[in-house]
């Protein structure tokens, strides 16, 4: 868990993605799309990162975004688990799927850390995972979003 989660936090605070190389093979997903009462990663997309004191990386977001802080959503995506195992409370939701165990798929405006109610079995396949959203202001790991209270949703 923690050579992932630092892999990852270094890369976040770097304001870098650690980027599939390019002869990987595509994914066997087609990339997500927009659904209604979904929030769409386009609009989570839009945070940027701007150079704070001592040359620290922080987040940037958007009114649409920070309207979002405290708020109920939910969000379609990838599971990226963080500890081994085929139950997990605590993982990360990608935009995109993994393709490197110890590699975000995405920058930290693709990725939402979700810690939920109850274990969700590992898939490889998108869902939709329904909680209540924070938008974090400097997080210490360099995350942009949080999620917690979280569960799967069923179609």
């Amino acid at each position: 868990m923690l050579k992932i989660l630092a892999c990852g936090a270094a890369l976040l605070l770097a304001g870098t993605a650690c980027a599939a190389p390019a002869d990987e093979p595509p994914s066997f997903f087609a990339p997500l799309t927009d659904l209604p009462g979904v929030v769409s990663w386009k609009l989570l997309g839009q945070a940027t990162s701007v150079q704070a004191k001592k040359g620290r990386m922080v987040p940037k977001y958007t009114p649409q975004i920070i309207a979002l802080d405290n708020t109920d959503v939910q969000v379609q995506g990838f599971m990226m688990p963080i500890e081994p195992g085929q139950k997990h409370r605590h993982f990360l939701l990608t935009v995109t799927s993994a393709s490197c165990p110890y590699c975000l798929p995405a920058g930290p405006e693709g990725v939402v850390e979700i810690r939920s109610r109850t274990p969700v079995k590992f898939s490889y396949a998108p869902f939709i995972v329904q909680g209540r959203l924070k938008v974090l202001a400097s997080d210490p790991m360099g995350l942009y979003y949080r999620m917690t209270d979280a569960a799967v949703v069923t179609p």
